[in-house]
């Protein structure tokens, strides 16, 4: 009805608690990892796409995806194109891409935060004084 909510893709994939993962993933829609990944976790960035980190995963590895949702521990660097939510328990070492951001009290990141759209922002410019 007013201002409709885009709906979040389904969660399609899961990568279990105890489970280790040793290289790259590419996925469409949604991830959901509870386990431990070492290598980069690619989702699609123009579609919508979600990546949900629980609060017993770990990702080693590069993380790019349109809505990531981290409450485990991510080392590598991370990028989302929509919208990035850090929960409590997460923390990251790695700098930081995001379109939108919403991090809780208590998670940490270790590295620098850069949003997209500052890429984009054109160059500031002094105005030349007027002196008559």
């Amino acid at each position: 009805m007013f201002g409709a909510q885009k709906k979040s893709p389904p969660i399609r994939s899961l990568i279990g608690e105890g489970t280790v993962v040793q290289g790259d993933l590419t996925f469409t829609e949604g991830l959901r990892i509870d386990g431990e990944v070492h290598g980069d976790v690619t989702g699609p960035a123009e579609a919508s796409s979600i990546l949900i980190i629980s609060d017993k995963a770990k990702v080693h590895g590069r993380v790019k995806a349109a809505h990531v949702i981290i409450s485990g521990e991510v080392l590598g660097p991370i990028e989302s194109s929509s919208l990035l939510e850090l929960h409590a328990q997460a923390r990251v070492v790695g700098d930081v891409r995001y379109e939108l951001l919403e991090m809780h009290p208590g998670a940490v990141i270790d590295g620098e935060l850069r949003p997209l759209k500052s890429a984009e922002k054109p160059a500031l410019t002094l105005a030349a004084s007027n002196e008559n």
